[in-house]
């Protein structure tokens, strides 16, 4: 037994009636040959791609069922003849449905043969925000108590800081003087 769709385009002038009862005969024709109706949907009337037999929309009904290829043949031979109905196509898709399985049996097994991460052997700490240590020591221009607050009349600058106490001590600097070339006569700066 094997799986199929069939799916066909009636017009859209037919009663309801009408339309139950062919999709009747199509799921006796399939019960009477030994199949199952897996499933019957009337998807109701859509526009067409194009025109067929001078109509723009058709009744769209499908019907996916398990049969052997003897109850295809006549399902197919009795659209055929029907003249109330536009198009039709069978689809067999338990071909479809094995490549499936067999992909996702190929999907396992490449997964069983991935090496599996180990965890990690240190645990990982929170991720909460980390509180910044306080200083050892003032920084330059800084006062010594962090609490203390410095008004801006207060404030001096960070050279005067960081100099020392002590007066500083003379140095020997060797002036050297430059001359520049005299300018040619004639010519002006």
């Amino acid at each position: 037994m094997r799986i199929y769709e069939e799916l066909f385009i009636l017009k859209t002038g037919l009663p309801e009636e009408e339309v139950t009862a062919l999709i009747d005969q199509v799921a006796g024709v399939i019960t009477t040959g030994g199949g199952t109706i897996d499933k019957n949907e009337n998807w109701g009337v859509r526009k067409l791609a194009y025109r067929v037999k001078k109509q723009i929309e058709g009744i769209y009904v499908l019907i996916q069922f398990t049969s052997g290829p003897t109850v295809v043949k006549e399902i197919e031979r009795r659209l055929r003849v029907n003249d109330n109905v536009l198009k039709f196509i069978t689809v067999r898709i338990d071909e479809k449905l094995k490549k499936v399985e067999k992909r996702k049996k190929q999907r396992e097994k490449r997964a069983a043969r991935k090496p599996v991460i180990a965890a990690p052997l240190a645990p990982i700490p929170a991720l909460a925000p980390a509180l910044p240590a306080a200083p050892a020591a003032p920084a330059p221009a800084m006062p010594a108590d962090p609490n203390q607050a410095t008004s801006p009349t207060d404030e001096q600058p960070a050279a005067a800081v960081a100099a020392p106490e002590t007066a500083p001590e003379p140095t020997t600097e060797t002036v050297v003087e430059t001359t520049q070339p005299a300018a040619p006569e004639g010519a002006e700066n």
